[in-house]
């Protein structure tokens, strides 16, 4: 063999491992439900990793809480994932560093977060949640009878949330309330009351957060204002009648697909939802799941809640 010929071999065979190490990126692509460890307690997380191109990953990243974040590039060094964003909500300036590394259908790592505490998580493969055929709709039923908290039960160690003439308040920061039922795809009426400075959300299946906010006075992102999936979805435009007047969401939900009519006006239409949103009770997209008001925010009030469930 002369000199040319070993040098070409040498060269196709360096192509062929950067081919496969290209290639191996492909286990790493798509979206990941997360669980994540902390201190006795455990939280929903979410990644998203693609291509940009031939060469290199990116994704987003959704934490404990706030929005979904971008993640300007995903490294693949000796079998290990790893990116680091600027860090959203917290205090601290430090960034937030993830690695992770696959172990057999999973991605298995740690975080360690801008107040310099390391998280151990898992992450599995999110489902698809595509149905079959139009949905077939039940029995309409009423999630708040306006007399008291029956069907309801709180997250947390203080109950603020009361009932006064036939309407859910809750009248300062405190605890999230919960349906006792879980629901997989349906249609949920609900009316509610943001008083100046408010801040609540409707989470469905307890996972997906569609906002209330009165952003008066404020700069706020597109997917971040009120009739936005939090994070992920913008409204098409903007019909909130301000703060302190009673409004009314008409969503359906079906698999990852919704539809939000906000004020009597489609805002959002069919549009499919990546992946949880921050404070989301859980990380288990394909199990049905319940309705969540926000109370850990600021004062919100609610009335006639009514979900028909899908068959």
């Amino acid at each position: 063999m002369n000199k040319k010929t070993a040098a070409l071999i040498c060269l196709l065979a360096l192509a062929g491992i950067r081919v496969r190490a290209q290639g191996d990126t492909t286990a790493l692509l798509g979206r990941w439900d997360i669980t994540v460890h902390a201190q006795g307690r455990d939280f929903a997380s979410w990644l998203e990793v693609y291509r940009s191109g031939s060469r290199f990953m990116v994704g987003r990243f959704v934490g404990g809480g706030g929005s979904s974040r971008p993640i300007s590039r995903v490294n693949l060094e000796n079998g290990k994932l790893r990116f680091s964003i600027p860090p959203q909500w917290e205090s601290e300036d430090r960034n937030l560093d993830v690695e992770a590394s696959m172990q057999g259908d999973s991605l298995v790592g740690t975080m360690v977060t801008p107040s310099s505490e390391t998280l151990s998580w898992v992450g599995y493969r999110a489902p698809a949640l595509k149905r079959r055929g139009k949905p077939v709709w039940g029995k309409s039923i009423t999630l708040f009878n306006g007399k008291d908290l029956s069907g309801w039960h709180v997250m947390g160690k203080t109950n603020q949330w009361a009932v006064e003439d036939g309407v859910l308040r809750s009248p300062l920061s405190g605890s999230n309330i919960v349906t006792d039922q879980k629901f997989a795809d349906f249609k949920l009426h609900i009316e509610f009351r943001c008083p100046k400075g408010g801040n609540s959300g409707v989470y469905l299946r307890g996972r997906y957060e569609v906002q209330i906010e009165d952003e008066e006075g404020r700069v706020v992102q597109p997917s971040e204002v009120i009739s936005a999936v939090y994070g992920f979805l913008s409204p098409i435009e903007q019909v909130s009648k301000g703060p302190g007047v009673w409004q009314t969401y008409d969503i359906t939900l079906v698999g990852r697909l919704v539809t939000i009519v906000f004020n009597g006006k489609t805002v959002i239409c069919l549009s499919e939802i990546p992946g949880i949103t921050g404070g989301a009770l859980d990380c288990h997209e394909g199990e049905p799941g319940p309705i969540f008001l926000q109370g850990d925010h600021r004062a919100i009030e609610y009335r006639n809640i009514i979900l028909t469930p899908a068959r």
